[in-house]
């Protein structure tokens, strides 16, 4: 346990914590989050999650201005129905990802747990691009994701982190369920409106 890894479960928590509530101010604290993971992944050898840190970074710049212009008359962000093709192109790519970095990290590099890792990364990717997308289902990958992590941290004895994506998986059930009764409370105004 270091102060960086203490640091970078805080501000991972809160920038969660505000995506789950949909406020704008998540984007600038879940880049911060990156930056501090980024280089606490750098010195445990997970290079599949160090760079996925930089692919998160380029995610949540184009979720910000997805979510600006992604937004109601009362200022609130929409949340928006994932289709079933859109669910079944992404978890193809997400699988095609994983694939091929898994193969990369196994091939080119000592990274600690190749597969997993890469497996892990490309799937939170897709989810990370899910929720720029305002889909609820997002927080259902993301759950997923998750629970996998925690048992991957306390594998490689990072006991904050894996503290950290387990109140993850508890903040996304709250996410998922704050989301669908936005979408259910928009559609029944929706249906009001003469």
């Amino acid at each position: 346990m270091s102060a960086l890894e203490i640091i970078a479960v805080i501000v991972s928590f809160l920038g969660i914590w505000l995506t789950a509530r949909r406020r704008m101010l998540c984007w600038p604290v879940n880049l911060l989050a990156c930056a501090l993971y980024f280089q606490l992944f750098l010195e445990v050898r997970l290079y599949a999650d160090m760079v996925l840190q930089a692919l998160f970074g380029i995610a949540i710049l184009y979720g910000w201005i997805a979510w600006m212009r992604g937004k109601d008359e009362e200022g609130d962000v929409v949340v928006v129905p994932l289709t079933g093709l859109e669910a079944c192109v992404g978890l193809a790519a997400g699988a095609l990802g994983a694939a091929a970095i898994g193969w990369f990290t196994s091939h080119h590099t000592n990274a600690a747990l190749p597969w997993m890792d890469a497996t892990l990364s490309s799937f939170s990717l897709l989810a990370q691009y899910w929720t720029a997308r305002r889909h609820a289902s997002s927080w259902l990958l993301w759950i997923v994701v998750d629970v996998v992590y925690v048992g991957m941290f306390v594998f490689k004895g990072l006991w904050p982190t894996a503290g950290l994506y387990a109140a993850m998986v508890a903040l996304a059930v709250l996410g998922y369920r704050n989301w669908l009764r936005s979408d259910a409370g928009r559609n029944a105004a929706t249906r009001r409106k003469p």
